[in-house]
């Protein structure tokens, strides 16, 4: 996924320096300069690092710095000030307003470089991720989802789950069930950045329930691919007795056992239009109605919404 880097800089000297320093990795950090007057268009955006000159900004820096810290979607998104202003007092007001780096000009180049690469990897990293799988959680779920609403976008989403999933954990425990979880992730990963565009989006809900943000593609196709893959690499979780008869059997709270299939993976796709849906609480709570038809289905499955772009 690109790293967008909002730059507000009233002339484009900085912007042009940067894409000089970066030059041979354009195809990983995406930079754009915008006016103060325009910082909304940076803030809907969510993006990975705000670099702002001071010198240039035509603003008062810490009630500015203020204003992008009180944006709920921008609440953690680095800031950087540059700025040719050395005063000490000043420099502390603005690392008040919790401004992760203050950098004097004139610049060093090659420490401003690695100054920015190492804030979007170390963020790139933490910023609120699965610690099982390592994809983002449900604070840039929402904020992904609420970026491509307000920017007019038309993209589907993927919703994957897990089906008797709690009765392979009850069986093998939890510590085989996480290790399900991991091959989801990967095989949702795998598939979903292998579709020809590098705006695509996988994130991890929460326990067996997963999420991708795609643009407009053959939904099916993506669908019966994880599948078969899901479908074929399930079974090496299981013993050879449960993977030849199809099913694991579980007592009930009464004692009485039960037979369950073997976990399989239910997929609910949504097309996204701004013109229909306002809010992620809209999108939500169609999506639920969506996954609800495919988990009615034995076995793997996949239901379409489709609407018409």
């Amino acid at each position: 996924m690109i790293q967008e880097i909002y730059i507000i800089d009233n002339n484009n000297e900085l912007i042009e320096n940067l894409k000089q320093s970066f030059r041979r990795e354009l195809d990983e950090y995406k930079f754009t300069s915008v006016k103060t007057s325009d910082i909304e268009i940076a803030l809907r955006n969510i993006p990975a690092l705000i670099i702002i000159d001071e010198d240039t900004a035509n603003a008062n820096i810490v009630e500015f710095c203020k204003s992008i810290r009180s944006n709920e979607d921008n609440s953690i998104t680095p800031i950087i000030v540059v700025s040719s202003n050395r005063d000490r007092e000043h420099i502390v007001e603005v690392l008040k307003t919790d401004v992760e780096y203050f950098i004097k000009k004139p610049i060093d180049e090659e420490y401003f470089y690695y100054t920015i690469k190492n804030i979007v990897d170390l963020l790139s990293k933490n910023r609120r991720i699965s610690p099982l799988t390592g994809l983002p959680g449900n604070v840039q779920i929402q904020a992904e989802m609420k970026k491509r609403l307000l920017n007019k976008e038309k993209f589907a989403i993927l919703y994957f789950d897990l089906d008797n999933f709690k009765a392979y954990n009850d069986v093998y425990g939890f510590s085989n069930g996480d290790e399900i979880i991991k091959f989801t992730a990967r095989t949702i990963t795998k598939h979903i950045h292998q579709i020809p565009n590098n705006d695509n989006f996988v994130g991890h809900i929460g326990g067996d329930d997963f999420v991708a943000i795609i643009s407009p593609t053959d939904y099916e196709e993506v669908c019966k691919n994880i599948i078969a893959e899901f479908d074929k690499y399930t079974v090496d979780f299981y013993n050879e007795v449960d993977a030849e008869r199809g099913f694991v059997e579980v007592a009930n709270r009464r004692g009485i056992i039960e037979q369950f299939p073997l976990t399989s993976l239910s997929i609910a796709v949504l097309e996204v239009d701004s013109k229909i849906y306002k809010t992620t609480l809209e999108i939500g709570e169609i999506a639920s109605q969506i996954k609800h038809k495919a988990k009615a289905v034995l076995g793997s499955t996949y239901v379409i919404n489709r609407r018409r772009f």
